[in-house]
């Protein structure tokens, strides 16, 4: 007998169907985040999947919009509210290539997004577990399925490359500064 998984509560499939699902969408969240470092934010992207179709498809936007909350989550999330025309994301999956931050948690469980797949802990504030859990706290009135590491090491190249390149470039920086004093 084939172990079963729940997309959502229309859809059913086997646990080796879920995964290949899980890591076509987590293709799709790698695009997105890979877009974002072409426009120098940091590499997360996300979708929202609902019936398995996307419905909401975002990457990091907080510096070129000067938007603070502006993180894929967000983007996805939002773009998914108004495909479905609610608020509420009943029976619906998270792809992110980073686990999600403290705010995007939030608003995980106030969008009552079903599920959350992600590729890559966040140990300084991956809200999902490392660093604490706010999406199962037993405190609010909402919890969701997560399932991690699905296409983490490309995910995790992509965000160590990122900050490495950011890290030469401001010391390279530094030291043009430092050379026009002198």
């Amino acid at each position: 007998m084939t172990e079963q998984s729940s997309v959502n509560s229309t859809l059913t499939v086997s646990t080796e169907e879920q995964e290949r699902l899980d890591l076509t969408f987590m293709r799709r969240a790698f695009e997105l985040a890979q877009q974002a470092e072409q426009h120098d934010e940091i590499p997360v992207g996300a979708v929202v999947v609902h019936q398995g179709k996307i419905i909401g498809e975002g990457f990091n936007q907080s510096i070129m919009l000067n938007d603070p909350s502006s993180h894929a989550e967000m983007n996805a999330i939002r773009q998914a509210g108004k495909f479905l025309n609610n608020y509420r994301l009943l029976d619906c999956t998270l792809y992110v290539t980073l686990e999600p931050c403290p705010m995007c948690a939030g608003l995980l469980v106030h969008s009552r997004i079903n599920r959350l797949v992600y590729a890559c802990s966040d140990l300084k504030t991956g809200a999902a577990g490392s660093a604490f859990n706010l999406v199962n706290s037993p405190q609010l009135n909402h919890q969701l399925e997560v399932c991690s590491s699905i296409l983490e090491e490309d995910c995790s190249q992509l965000l160590s490359s990122f900050f490495k390149r950011r890290r030469k470039e401001k010391k390279l920086a530094k030291k043009a500064a430092k050379d026009t004093l002198v």
